[in-house]
Formats: structure tokens, C-alpha cells, sequence
């Protein structure tokens, strides 16, 4: 009787098999880091740029609120930061700058809602050009569904007309062969 080890049973890999594998692998992921790489240095210092506007752009959209309550956080401590000679010219300066912060909440409101308002319009034209579209695939649709019907109905037409044809030629070939 023979036995079997569990050595025997275990498949054996050899280190030029791992190594070229491995190798491979290594290979693949250079690439990747290459080509990353390649992305990075392609992006222009205005591609970073508009991507900044656009995130605050839309920060400011999401948190209209948080933005003006930042604003006037910000001028009231520039306001206590710029030093003073005096607590008189102190006090103007956070006068002034609770002036600046309010002129710049407000500049922030309008700002805010005149993006809404462009938001608005042009949800407003994509829907419309939108529903344009969807009328003229309904239309093309239905134009196309019309011909399959017709030409559906002309194949059935025919196709009636060749079993016809079929039936007489073996009633004939019948007829003939019974004689």
C-alpha cells in the first residue's frame, strides 16, 4: 500500500516562476506610477486654478449662511490683529472693519443669488432643449415603428401568398401523381 505525504500533495512553485511573475507585476505598477506622473505634469497651474474657483464657487452655493458668518468672523479679526496707537483708533478700525464685513456679506449674498439665478436659467434652457429632443426621438420612434408595421404586414402579405402558391403546387403534383 502506498502512502502519500502531505509534501507530495502540495504544489511546487519554482523562484523563476514567482520571479517572473513578480517581475511582471512590478512592471505593471511602474507603468501606472509613470503614467500618473505623466497626468500631473500635463495639468497646468490653471487647470488647479479653475478647479479652486469651482470648489469655492460651489461651497458658497451649499453654505451661503456659513459663508457670511466667515466673512465677518474674518474682517473682526483683522479689525483685533492691526495694531493701534490708541483705543480710539482701535474701536474705529472694528467700526470699519464691521462696515467691510457687512459690505462684503452682502457682496456675498448677491453673488450667491445671482449664481442661483444663472443656475435657474440654464436648468431651465436644458430642460427645454431637453424635452426638444425627447420629442424628436418620440417622433423618429414612432416614424420608424410605423415602417416595421408596414413592412411587417408586407412580409406577412407575401409570405400568405407564397403558402397559397405552395398548396396549389402540391394539390397540382399530387393530382398529377394520383393519375
Amino acid at each position: 500500500m502506498a502512502t502519500t505525504s502531505k509534501a507530495a500533495s502540495k504544489p511546487k512553485t519554482s523562484a523563476k516562476t514567482t520571479g517572473k511573475s513578480a517581475d511582471a507585476k512590478r512592471t505593471e505598477l511602474k507603468e501606472k506610477v509613470d503614467a500618473a506622473q505623466q497626468r500631473n505634469e500635463e495639468r497646468s497651474l490653471g487647470d488647479y486654478a479653475r478647479n479652486a474657483g469651482e470648489s469655492a464657487t460651489s461651497f458658497v452655493k451649499e453654505h451661503p449662511i456659513t459663508t457670511v458668518v466667515g466673512g465677518l468672523a474674518l474682517g473682526v479679526l483683522i479689525a483685533s490683529i492691526v495694531p493701534g496707537p490708541g483705543r480710539r483708533l482701535r474701536k474705529k478700525a472694528t467700526a470699519r472693519s464691521a462696515v467691510l464685513a457687512g459690505a462684503l456679506a452682502d457682496l456675498a449674498v448677491t453673488y450667491g443669488s445671482q449664481v442661483l439665478d444663472s443656475a435657474e436659467k440654464a436648468a431651465g434652457t436644458g430642460t427645454r432643449k431637453l424635452s426638444d429632443l425627447g420629442s424628436a426621438i418620440g417622433d423618429s420612434a414612432r416614424s420608424a415603428g410605423r415602417g416595421a408595421s408596414t413592412a411587417a404586414e408586407s412580409a406577412g402579405d407575401t409570405a400568405r401568398d407564397i403558402g397559397r402558391a405552395a398548396v396549389r403546387t402540391l394539390r397540382e403534383l399530387r393530382g398529377r401523381t394520383a393519375r
